[in-house]
């Protein structure tokens, strides 16, 4: 298992649906700034929004075990192998990532009790 690189690429603001559904003064997401970078692979990195990564964990478990861009959707969606754009759920504000495979090498935090 490799680790995988995400990069928060945007932070965004539908202010159309913010002006009709959002609640008073709501801008971009809070939690996550552009340019920041996260490693991952089967857990959550620290400071990583618990939604963000609930919305593309599986791309980055994926990643991490080696798929390509085949994988992902017979190859009509990213050009780049190793590489996948998400966005967290948050339909009036959301993050926008991308994610990357790596050849840094995962390892296990944590010792399983069986």
């Amino acid at each position: 298992m490799k680790k995988v690189k995400i990069t928060v690429l945007k932070t965004t603001l539908d202010q159309e649906l913010a002006n009709e559904y959002g609640a008073e003064g709501l801008t971009a997401c809070p939690m996550l700034m552009e340019g920041q970078e996260f490693y991952a692979d089967y857990a959550k990195p620290d400071g990583f929004c618990d939604e963000a990564w609930k919305a593309i964990y599986q791309y980055v478990f994926a990643l991490s075990h080696g798929a390509d861009q085949e994988l992902f959707y017979y190859g009509d969606w990213i050009r780049k192998p190793g590489v996948a754009i998400c966005s967290c759920n948050d339909g009036l504000r959301p993050v926008i990532f991308k994610l990357e495979s790596t050849d840094e090498d995962s390892q296990m935090e944590y010792i399983p009790v069986r």
